[in-house]
């Protein structure tokens, strides 16, 4: 039992990061996404899919989903991403309790048909949720496929929900993956929490845990939660149990910035963060459900070459083309870059890619030069840092026209001897400007990406 229980009047710990669903929080489009899945389950003859970076509430929301389901529903939860094709049927199978000749998939996937047929006449239904879904083989994600044609004349005899990080939309942009993304019906994004949602999330766990008095987290210290988690549940989590804890060892009743700061620096993914040696492993896994989207994966595919695209490349001069990023110097001294900081940045060469080249040196000037206030609004981060395939990415946006190509950053984060690439749009003077923009982009760049508003200041704290 937490220390702090009976010095707050808590019934039990607020804030633990294992899922409870009396703890289920309906704010920031939670509560939506509850019913619009319930809806899309009962009445909707497609697959489903939920996408959230780690630690966004994905398992929770799956769990409440599984309580609220009528009881004619059956439900297979599925949580091992590591089923081999065949393994996935069997263990479908098998939490139907469904008896077959385990060295003959034809009969598993036979004696499944014939359950789900009886079932059906009875009028139930029966839902598969997977978990971890990002991280399956392709060839389990096509048997997820076939489960999915189960069916009679007029009916679908399985609805299936895939819960995963972005990188789900990563592997389902793939060709090999096609028929599996047409099956798609509905897609719903956890997103963070704003900074409003955060406070309403705090005063919301501490009430459903007992507490009876005024909030105990002041204004100041939630914003710094906010800031400090980027918005996402678990983080959030950690870092209010251990700002709780920082306060009762004080005698306090009110939890205030300097109790948040203690918790930040206490917090594990803050002191990877700090550590000189381990600046680019923070960076992983600071972000890691950030990959890009499906919607997104448009931009980083390469096109067939056609002649309005390849003209540019191939008018550019040789050495220009050719020009590595280390080469390239920053403008003027600057305050905000460290010396070792720009030669992570310069490490990544361009391969005579001209855009690409191009927008690395613009990045280098902008990292240098923007104030630590302003902010940018985060477009994708992926391990896809192939200078051809970025290239390409940088042509579809040109070509595309929607945004200005000057506006985009692409920042190369070495991880070990490797980098990904973290990309980015616009350079905003607050936080309500930011937000503005990312409201009048098109909706293909609203769908497409985060757009999560970082600032300058974060961004080279992860170089």
């Amino acid at each position: 039992m937490s220390l702090y229980l009976e010095h707050f009047g808590l019934d039990e710990a607020p804030f633990r990061i294992t899922p409870h669903t009396d703890f289920f929080f309906d704010g920031a489009d939670r509560g939506a996404t509850l019913e619009a899945l319930l809806y899309a389950t009962l009445h909707e003859e497609g697959i489903v899919k939920v996408v959230g970076e780690v630690g966004s509430g994905k398992t929770m929301l799956c769990r409440v989903l599984m309580e609220r389901l009528p009881p004619h529903v059956e439900t297979v939860y599925l949580a091992n991403p590591s089923f081999t094709r065949d393994e996935i049927l069997y263990a479908v199978a098998e939490e139907l309790r469904i008896e077959f000749a385990r060295e003959r998939v034809t009969g598993a996937l036979n004696a499944l048909h014939e359950r789900l047929i009886a079932s059906h006449g009875q009028g139930r239904r029966t839902v598969i949720l997977i978990d971890e879904a990002h991280a399956m083989p392709e060839e389990t994600l096509e048997q997820v496929r076939l489960l999915s044609n189960v069916e009679t004349n007029r009916h679908k005899l399985l609805q299936i929900v895939l819960f995963g990080q972005p990188e789900l939309d990563e592997v389902l942009g793939l060709d090999s993956m096609r028929q599996l993304k047409d099956r798609i019906t509905h897609n719903f994004r956890m997103r963070p929490l704003s900074a409003a949602e955060v406070a309403t999330y705090l005063s919301f766990r501490m009430r459903a845990a007992g507490y009876r008095g005024p909030d105990v987290f002041t204004g100041k210290a939630g914003a710094l939660i906010a800031r400090a988690s980027g918005g996402l549940t678990r983080r959030i989590n950690i870092l209010a149990d251990k700002a709780l804890l920082a306060a009762f060892s004080e005698g306090t009743h009110g939890v205030t910035e300097k109790h948040v700061r203690a918790a930040v620096a206490d917090a594990e993914f803050e002191r990877r963060r700090r550590a000189p040696h381990a600046l680019a492993a923070a960076a992983v896994a600071a972000l890691a459900g950030l990959v890009l989207g499906a919607g997104g994966y448009w931009l980083l595919v390469p096109a067939p070459a056609t002649p309005a695209a390849a003209a540019p490349a191939a008018a550019a001069p040789a050495a220009a083309r050719a020009a590595p990023v280390r080469a390239l110097r920053p403008p003027r001294p600057s305050p905000y870059l460290q010396p070792e900081q720009i030669e992570r940045l310069q490490g990544y060469g361009a391969g005579g890619e001209p855009l690409l080249a191009s927008r690395l040196a613009a990045t280098v000037e902008k990292l240098n030069t923007a104030p630590d206030g302003h902010y940018t609004l985060e477009l994708y981060i992926s391990d896809r840092s192939d200078p051809a395939r970025v290239e390409g990415f940088l042509e579809r946006a040109r070509d595309d026209g929607r945004v200005p190509l000057e506006d985009l950053y692409v920042v190369p984060l070495k991880v070990g001897d490797r980098y990904r690439i973290w990309s980015f749009l616009g350079d905003y003077a607050d936080r309500d400007a930011a937000a503005a923009a990312a409201s009048a982009l098109p909706r293909r760049y609203r769908e497409s990406f985060p757009l999560r508003p970082r600032t300058f200041a974060d961004l080279r704290r992860q170089l």
